[in-house]
């Protein structure tokens, strides 16, 4: 086993009720054992974050899912950081949703975006909830050939599950995916599921959640992406 560990930020609010929050430390320490490396993490509570948090500690960053966050600002300056000093990142459900609205705000300077859950009459509601709730729903997923997303399934098709209410506000999509946001994951029925970003090494969202694979037994692919891009930026 390597002796460099790599260290890894849950951006969250941990909570043992939460199915999500059960299975991610199982997913890496899967990752962990099949890539022969020495994985640690921190739960970072979103009401812990702030400019003195040493977010420069961390070798990668994970935004999981069960929000609200108790501080939306604290998610979101983690996220930033990740962004922006190029460490991979990997935001599931939650994550998914508070990822793109780091971006609408700070790259696109969309400062009245909101998340609709926190402020449901914002003049520009981001995330809004979706037409179907997909509170423990599975469904196929179609991804772009070329994607990270795609490498590490190995397939341009999947099925994953959810337990999720908002999603991207149909209304601001196409201006949301004009720049370096990038559109890599749609249901069966073409809505959007996956993004990520273009130039930057490793920065993955989803509105599904791969890590509940791993109380079934299975490694999920992303968790084994994320922890070797970390590993690719190290050395």
């Amino acid at each position: 086993m390597e002796t460099t560990a790599i260290r890894i930020a849950l951006i969250g609010d941990y909570d043992p009720q939460v199915t999500a929050h059960q299975a991610i430390p199982v997913a890496l320490g899967m990752a962990a054992e099949r890539l022969k490396l020495d994985v640690q993490f921190q739960w970072l509570a979103t009401d812990s974050i702030n400019a003195d948090t040493p977010l420069k500690d961390f070798d990668g960053f994970w935004c999981v899912p069960a929000s609200p966050y108790r501080d939306m600002d604290g998610a979101l300056r983690a996220i930033r950081f990740a962004r922006e000093q190029q460490r991979p990142f990997l935001g599931t459900c939650g994550g998914f949703q508070h990822a793109v609205l780091e971006f609408a705000r700070n790259v696109l300077g969309w400062e009245d975006a909101e998340h609709g859950e926190t402020h449901p009459d914002a003049t520009r509601p981001l995330l809004t909830p979706l037409a179907c709730s997909l509170v423990e729903a599975t469904d196929s997923i179609h991804l772009v050939d070329s994607s990270l997303i795609a490498k590490a399934y190995e397939s341009a098709d999947i099925v994953e599950g959810y337990r999720c209410r908002y999603g991207v506000n149909p209304q601001f999509e196409r201006e949301l995916l004009t720049q370096k946001l990038y559109a890599v994951g749609h249901d069966s029925t073409g809505d959007l599921r996956a993004v990520e970003l273009i130039g930057h090494p490793f920065f993955v969202a989803t509105l599904f959640q791969p890590e509940r694979a791993a109380l079934k037994g299975t490694l999920p692919p992303l968790v084994r992406a994320l922890i070797e891009a970390c590993k690719r930026q190290k050395s």
